[in-house]
């Protein structure tokens, strides 16, 4: 565990089963220095142990990280849950869930992510008050999703203005790489903004859906690397830049709301030096980690979030142009900076 590298100094990780229910569970918290760790939980079907233990230790880190960028009082934890969404769902295993987070005393405050929606975490909160992303409740805030979508929209233009001299986005191309959750919110408002639209997903009712909504083009999953487009924008799982996809990309900047678009950091410079500017996923995806931050308060402001949100925007934008003053990846920019405010915070 130790050596394995994604561990990163994790405070701790913590592996949970429940045979009643078919549980298997892991909790990463990567860093409490800013708050309590806060993450979403996924549930996926993964290959190996291996694979579900390397996704949790990176998308944990990524909440550290997103969490010091958006500037809330949060640390970085996060959930995998190692099953079929579509058919290995049951109250049980929620319950189970529930009880492993309550087990953590506050450590770690849970809410939805891939393969989890609003339904799953209310049978969570029957067992523990960690939770987030509820639609009742005093300051209850609902899916995210909608909040992520917003803040990727605004980063897409963000990143269209260095790119391309503008932010205006009326005639641009954009390949879009999943249309769930966030992918589907994020097309509606590129389609309002006058992009043309070219999109791929494994759920062929949702393309349906969004394609009849924005008049967006389908292709299949492996042809979305090679749309000639302006933008490639990945909403769907990570490790999408990598050796395989690399030199497929026909765009001038990549955007978008996936966790861990980078397979390694490496892939950072790599895209630099073929002119491709890469928006860092944790720091423009930030908006539904700070929607939940407002109902872990106890007191949500929409006001708050929109503020947050335009901060978390303008942050982009400094590190893009700092980026590219120094001729410096964008992710290890980022990386700096989210570093030495977690650092900062555990000096204080």
């Amino acid at each position: 565990m130790f050596d394995h590298p994604s561990y990163d100094a994790h405070e701790g990780v913590h592996l949970f089963e429940d045979e009643a229910s078919g549980l298997k569970a892991i909790i990463a918290i990567h860093s409490t220095a800013r708050g309590p760790a806060a993450g979403g939980c996924r549930m996926w079907n993964y290959e190996t142990g291996e694979a579900m233990l390397k996704d949790a230790l990176r998308l944990s880190q990524g909440m550290s990280y997103k969490n010091a960028m958006a500037d809330i009082p949060l640390g970085g934890g996060k959930a995998v849950i190692w099953g079929d969404s579509r058919k290995d769902k049951s109250p049980a295993l929620f319950h189970a869930f529930g009880r492993a987070v309550e087990s953590l005393q506050g450590r770690y405050i849970t809410a939805e992510d891939v393969g989890i929606d609003v339904s799953d975490m209310a049978i969570v909160r029957q067992e523990t008050a960690h939770v987030a992303g509820l639609d009742h409740g005093e300051a209850a805030s609902g899916d995210p999703s909608p909040v992520t979508a917003k803040g990727v929209y605004l980063g897409l233009r963000e990143t269209a203005h260095r790119a391309f001299g503008t932010d205006d986005l009326s005639g641009l191309t954009v390949a879009v790489q999943g249309v769930g959750s966030v992918g589907g919110y994020v097309c509606d408002h590129l389609a309002e903004a006058g992009a043309n639209l070219v999109i791929t997903d494994i759920d062929e009712k949702a393309l349906a859906d969004v394609a009849g909504r924005t008049g967006a083009t389908i292709v299949a999953p492996n042809d979305i690397y090679d749309v000639d487009a302006d933008i490639f924008s990945p909403c769907a799982l990570g490790a999408i830049v990598n050796e395989k996809t690399l030199d497929r990309f026909r765009v001038k900047a990549i955007a978008g709301g996936a966790n861990n678009q980078l397979i390694v950091p490496e892939m950072g410079e790599l895209l630099r030096r073929r002119g491709i500017l890469y928006a860092p996923d944790y720091v423009i995806n930030g908006g539904g980690i700070i929607n939940v931050a407002a109902e872990i308060s106890g007191t949500y402001s929409r006001e708050w979030v929109d503020e947050k949100l335009t901060r978390l925007v303008a942050t982009l934008g400094e590190v893009l142009d700092e980026a590219l003053s120094t001729g410096t990846p964008t992710n290890q920019v980022a990386d700096r900076i989210a570093r030495q405010r977690i650092a900062d915070a555990r000096t204080a």
